[in-house]
């Protein structure tokens, strides 16, 4: 059932657009959504139809009756996302996109508070909703609350997209030092980098796929990487996890699929970034030679990509896929890696 929810003032109601969602720390939630500034009548009359009223525990809900496309009833029926790794990057990119597309959008960061603030700002100047959340998609008690905050304030959870721990592209190469090769690769080094881009997908998908499967309804798309598909020298934990991703996808979308739940893949190759603007001439000019378009991707081509599998209804018999951004050849990109060691 579609619902907004407000609270009492003294022996009226407080406006929808009055309620401010309670900032929590820690599994937090830092930034709130604004509602329209429109009040709700004691009739509860809008648009000459019955918006029927609940009154509990100081609380109301609002059923979704409203037949309408438009005001209430078109606000009440837009996908709610929840984005990880929101703050920047690629994941900036889709948390903007599907907040232009209509969704309200939960911005998931680890420590950039500030930048998922702009992120949350920019998508309520292009007309939408978001609130920020800090989680370690790692702990399973920080996703829970995650997902409890999505509901709490829009009642519903539509959309999941794992990028958190995605951010990671082939030219961190250029940081690899011998000691990241897997014969010298210290047991916890794996384990970081298995747990946010492996486990916490997996935690994520669990906690949204209770929701989605009680609703028989949602999508869920997991950013993985072509390193996942062809292996990178020196990066065997974030291969092996970004490998496990398109499995568990796989897995989760024939498990999902009776439930009318999508789960979908992207996995990009090179994609522009502060890094790729540091790279030499000599090693920019290499990495371009293993990109049949001859450049490196924009975030916002991922984005566009993953909100066409998250909201748009075409892609409502897709499931199961790992679709690959920017192609490259293998021996290439090899070879880059092996000089940078």
């Amino acid at each position: 059932m579609a619902s907004i929810t407000a609270s009492c003032h003294g022996s009226g109601l407080i406006a929808a657009s009055a309620y401010q969602p309670p900032q929590r720390h820690g599994g937090q939630l830092r930034h709130h959504c604004r509602w329209p500034a429109t009040l709700l009548p004691k009739s509860a009359l809008i648009s000459n139809r019955l918006f029927a009223v609940i009154r509990r525990n100081c609380r109301i809900r609002a059923t979704d009756e409203v037949m309408s496309t438009d005001g209430w009833a078109a606000r009440l029926k837009a996908p709610v996302a929840v984005v990880t790794g929101a703050s920047r990057g690629i994941g900036r990119a889709i948390a903007l996109a599907l907040g232009k597309a209509g969704c309200k959008v939960v911005v998931n960061y680890a420590k950039s508070g500030m930048e998922a603030e702009e992120v949350c700002r920019e998508i309520e100047e292009s007309g939408g909703r978001a609130i920020s959340f800090s989680a370690d998609v790692s702990s399973e008690a920080e996703v829970e609350s995650m997902m409890r905050a999505a509901i709490d304030a829009w009642g519903t959870l539509d959309v999941l997209v794992n990028n958190a721990g995605s951010v990671i592209p082939l030219l961190e190469k250029c940081r690899i030092t011998r000691d990241a090769l897997l014969m010298r690769m210290k047991r916890t080094q794996w384990q970081e980098v298995v747990d946010v881009n492996l486990t916490g997908v997996y935690l994520c998908a669990q906690a949204a796929a209770t929701v989605m499967m009680k609703r028989k309804k949602g999508r869920i798309i997991n950013i993985a990487s072509v390193s996942g598909i062809i292996g990178n020298v020196g990066q065997a934990n974030y291969c092996a996890a970004k490998a496990g991703v398109i499995g568990l996808t796989k897995a989760m979308a024939r498990e999902y699929g009776s439930r009318n739940i999508n789960v979908n893949a992207v996995a990009p190759g090179w994609v522009a970034s502060d890094m790729t603007a540091k790279l030499g001439e000599d090693v920019e000019r290499k990495a371009m030679e293993t990109i049949p378009l001859g450049r490196f991707g924009k975030p916002e081509e991922i984005a566009g990509l993953v909100e066409f599998l998250a909201v748009h209804p075409a892609a409502s018999y897709i499931t199961g896929q790992a679709s690959r951004n920017g192609l490259f050849r293998i021996d290439t990109i090899d070879l880059l890696i092996m000089e940078a060691l």
